[in-house]
Parts: C-alpha cells; structure tokens; sequence
C-alpha cells in the first residue's frame, strides 16, 4: 500500500501553504500532480523532478478527469488529494448576494464535493486505498465579522469530510480535514502592513503570541495522507496555536 500512497494531486498549488506542501512531498519522494491557477507560479518549481503541472480551475471537472486519467495512463495512481485550492469572501452578511454565495460555494465546497467523488471512484475500481485531507479554516467553527459565506462553506466542507469517512471507511479511503487559524501566507505581509490594529487584535487572541508558518501546516497535510495515519480518519484537526481553547 505505501508504494501507491506515493502519488498525490495537490490543488492551490501555486502559492501559500499549497506551495509548500508540494516542496514537502516532493522532498519526501512522492510524484505530485499540482494543480496551480495561474501560470505565472509555474516557475517556482522549475528545479524539481517527480512533478506534472495543470494550469487551470479546480472547478473544471474536465480537467480533473484529465488529470485522474494522466495518473492512470502513467501508472502513477492519485491515492492521495489534498484539497487546498479555495476563495476568501469577505462582505458584510446584508449585503451578501446569491451569486456571492454560489460562487465561493463553487470553489470552496461543490468543486472538492466533486473531486472527491472521482477520486474515489477510480480508487474503487482500481481496488486501491486512498487517503484526502481537506484544507478547512477556524472560520467554519466559529463567528467572525464579514466572513458569513466563507465561514458557511468552511463549516460545510468539515461536515463532508466526516460524512465521506463513515460511508468511505470500508473501501479503504479515508478523509480528515484541517483548520489553520491564522497562518503566513500571501496575505500576511499586507495585513500586518495595512491593517495594523487588527493585526495586534489577532496576535491578542491567540495563546502562542504568533501566526502559524505554511510549513507547520503542511507537515501536518503529510502526515495525514502518509500511512502514520491509518487509523485516523473522519476528524478535523485544528492547528491555531490555540485559537479555538482560548
């Protein structure tokens, strides 16, 4: 089984924490299928073997299927999906439209609901075992300011991935989902910059003083996609230096 756990389709791959946990795995001898937005970020892994980029949407189903397929014909099998692309939507909630809402919802929870299914299904015909990690956020458990849509998606994608672990568990596949707090990623250069006051609020409410660092997150992704973690499945794992206990 370790040998197929080997293969790994990573969304969002293009910055962030996405970024960083594709230079993890690849360090650790996995063949990642990344799939970045914009082509631009391309470059950044331009001296790395055992990579095959996609540019595109991770809403594109035709492109998810291509690349499934791309695993197959390679006999490079995707047993293991990181779901880390997704949208941040900030609006006050009175002024949220329809279409605010189905589009983050698009990203953040119908596209991975989809994936997810084909991911599974070619794992099921193949008779393989499989293991997802989805990339969650503190938001979907609990209240922020203007953050009603994305936290609604958030909450709804840690639903999904304890429903698919039940249901999924006697196929071999498991999913566990994560929830960074405050994290370094490209937006916190800007926000501590711009945003002064509020970012002294947030360092205020988090135990450990600090913002979390993309590695620390994707040292996590690692270990529940690895074969260290058979037995956990169906959780989410919040990794907020403390957010959520204060």
């Amino acid at each position: 089984m370790t040998k197929f756990l080997k293969n790994v389709l990573i969304t969002g791959a293009g910055k962030g924490i996405g970024e960083v946990t594709v230079k993890l795995f690849l360090s650790k001898g996995y063949f990642v299928y990344a799939l970045i937005k914009d082509k631009k970020d391309n470059f950044k892994f331009k001296n790395y073997k055992n990579i095959l980029i996609f540019n595109g949407d991770v809403k594109d189903i035709k492109l998810i299927k291509k690349i499934i397929s791309k695993s197959n014909n390679n006999n490079k099998v995707i047993t293991g999906l990181v779901n880390n692309a997704g949208i941040r939507h900030r609006k006050k909630f009175l002024d949220i439209r329809k279409d605010d809402l189905e589009n983050v919802f698009q990203t953040n929870f119908f596209s991975i609901f989809q994936l997810m299914q084909l991911f599974s299904k070619n794992l099921i015909k193949k008779k393989l075992s499989g293991s997802i990690v989805n990339i969650s956020s503190i938001v979907g458990q609990t209240g922020f300011d203007e953050l009603a849509s994305y936290g609604s998606s958030k909450g709804a994608l840690i639903s999904l991935t304890k429903c698919f672990a039940v249901e999924m568990a006697k196929k071999n596949i498991r999913s566990n989902s994560i929830s960074p707090g405050f994290t370094k990623t490209t937006f916190y250069k800007p926000f501590k910059k711009n945003k002064k006051k509020l970012y002294s609020w947030t360092l205020s409410r988090i135990p450990q003083k600090r913002w979390g660092e993309p590695k620390e997150i994707s040292e996590l992704i690692h270990f529940l996609i690895s074969d260290n973690s058979n037995y956990i499945t169906g959780e989410n794992i919040n990794i907020d230096g403390g957010w959520l206990s204060a």
